[in-house]
């Protein structure tokens, strides 16, 4: 779901680059935290335990900071407008194996962007009560318990 804004000046962005995380690790927390209010993405990042929401909730902040900073937004009235993971220059390790080979270790990183904005009045409330769509991917578990209830 877009959510729209009052205008480009009615938004802030922060990003990190060359994070040292890979980026589909990324894009699994940013995932939880796209068009939520902040206060909410603040809270959902700090109970994760994955390693990516420690960079993200920087992002998040700084973020944040930046529209009250610069832009004289208020900090309560802001949600996560965007917010993507781009992939960063990968850093090729080598691991020594045996027989006297060695494998390629790939270190991937990425470039976290967040954007933050005020919301509209009148998409406010719909914002508020329509929680973020999730992936949904059914296993192939659920589906046979689905199935058998069909039945």
């Amino acid at each position: 779901m877009a959510v729209r804004t009052a205008g480009e000046a009615q938004e802030a962005r922060a990003t990190a680059r060359y994070v040292r995380i890979s980026p589909t690790k990324a894009r699994q927390v940013v995932d939880l935290v796209r068009g939520r209010h902040v206060d909410d993405a603040r809270r959902v990042l700090r109970f994760s335990t994955r390693a990516a929401s420690t960079p993200i909730a920087k992002v998040l902040d700084s973020a944040v900071a930046n529209a009250e900073h610069n832009h004289e937004l208020p900090a309560d009235e802001l949600i996560v407008v965007r917010a993507w993971v781009d992939e960063g220059p990968t850093l090729r390790r080598f691991r020594p194996r045996a027989l006297g080979r060695a494998t390629r270790v790939r270190k991937r990183t990425c470039h976290i962007s967040v954007v933050v904005g005020r919301v509209e009045g009148a998409v406010r409330a719909a914002v508020e009560v329509a929680a973020p769509a999730t992936s949904r991917r059914r296993t192939r578990r659920s589906r046979g318990r689905q199935d058998e209830g069909n039945e």
